[in-house]
């Protein structure tokens, strides 16, 4: 058998085909579901970090290192096999979700916390001389102009998870 028939042989394509097609599915579903929990979940701990309450930031600070330092494929058998023994029980597609969301969250929010602290102070500043709320200062002034720088490191971000979801 020569290396054309055993690499491309298309009755093989055929029978597989199927399964193929349904596993590129869930990767696209699980990659998408993650990246959109992990973007929330990274804009919430970068904004605790950067503004919340002393305590809350080095909580926020911890959380973000260890998420960092854990492999993903050792987070993955803590979610789906050691939480059922606190009593917490998920279907295998949320534990995956739930793993990679994670990780990603933590590399999201140290690229939000980047792009935010790129902003010029004088535009911050500009905010609160016309009167801007603090939520109102972040919403149409800091988080805009961040979002731009985030963008190139958020993509490496997605692929990577995108890439990640083969360990699930």
């Amino acid at each position: 058998m020569g290396l054309i028939e055993t690499f491309f042989n298309l009755e093989v394509l055929a029978d597989s085909i199927g399964s193929l097609l349904s596993g590129f599915k869930l990767t696209i579903l699980l990659g998408f579901t993650s990246l959109i929990l992990a973007t929330v979940m990274g804009l919430i701990l970068v904004v605790v970090r950067l503004y919340a309450i002393r305590p809350l930031q080095y909580v926020a600070i911890i959380l973000i290192d260890v998420l960092r330092a854990i492999p993903l494929l050792v987070l993955l058998v803590i979610v789906y096999y050691a939480l059922p023994f606190v009593g917490l029980r998920l279907p295998p597609f949320w534990a995956a979700t739930t793993a990679l969301s994670l990780v990603a969250a933590a590399y999201i929010a140290e690229t939000f916390r980047a792009g935010i602290e790129a902003v010029p102070a004088g535009q911050i500043e500009a905010a609160k001389a016309l009167g801007f709320s603090w939520w109102r200062m972040m919403t149409d002034i800091v988080l805009p102009q961040a979002v731009r720088f985030t963008i190139p490191p958020g993509t490496g971000i997605a692929i990577s998870l995108i890439k990640d979801t083969a360990l699930a």
